[in-house]
């Protein structure tokens, strides 16, 4: 693939809904990894059947960086970041249906500053590029995102919000199907939800596993940082 031509990068959200108690910031990449791992959805938030795959969990000393080929890689971690995990789950194939695949993404910054240029940077990616290689035999196509600060829209729950809608294929179980990326900021935190379609699953059932997995994070952020709210 070949990327588009670059966009510039959205300027950082400027309002706040969350303080965190500073006490609970993590400041080393062994409390960010502890954070990140308990705000993480388990795979039962997504609904019920939805079971952990192997591996369940990522390299905590990577995290995903999209190429300017439009192909996503792991890369190690730069300073600004404590811990970034990936964990893994799907609803399995049964009656005629295909699986349903999840991802759920939480990264810790040093810095809030750090979480809300991420934030600037998703964005920015659907404009560059709309067609995208999630890794061998899998890709998602027709990329589009939109993005909230805090009360712009339906967002009054976190500092910012980016959603991204597309098309999921894959040269296994084929395609295409709903696609769809949910990712907030909270305070120094960033958490997504990934959903991956299936065959005979539909986008109302696909919105309801983003949403719960999605919202499960976003509240245990909040719990997990304490402050005001």
């Amino acid at each position: 693939m070949t990327p588009t031509d670059a966009a510039p990068a959205p300027e950082p959200s400027a309002g706040s809904t969350f303080t965190p108690d500073p006490d609970r910031v993590p400041r080393s990449r062994a409390a960010g990894l502890r954070l990140a791992r308990t705000v993480a959805a388990a795979p039962e938030m997504y609904g019920p059947g939805f079971v952990k795959r192997s591996p369940y969990e990522s390299d905590p000393a990577q995290w995903a960086v999209l190429d300017q080929e439009c192909v996503w890689q792991r890369e190690r971690l730069p300073e600004d970041v404590l811990a970034s995990i990936t964990t893994y789950a799907e609803l399995p194939a049964r009656k005629g249906k295909g699986p349903v695949r999840v991802s759920s993404v939480v990264t810790v910054h040093r810095e809030a500053g750090g979480a809300d240029w991420e934030m600037a940077r998703t964005l920015e990616e659907a404009l560059r590029c709309p067609e995208q290689q999630l890794r061998a035999g899998e890709w998602i196509t027709g990329l589009f995102s939109e993005g909230m600060a805090y009360g712009q829209g339906t967002n009054s729950y976190a500092d910012d919000v980016v959603t991204e809608n597309g098309k999921y294929r894959t040269g296994r179980t084929g395609g295409p199907y709903p696609y769809n990326w949910s990712q907030a900021r909270v305070g120094p935190v960033t958490v997504a939800s990934v959903v991956k379609g299936g065959r005979g699953h539909s986008e109302q059932e696909l919105d309801q596993a983003a949403e719960l997995g999605f919202s499960a994070m976003v509240v245990r952020a909040h719990n997990e940082l304490g402050g005001d709210k």
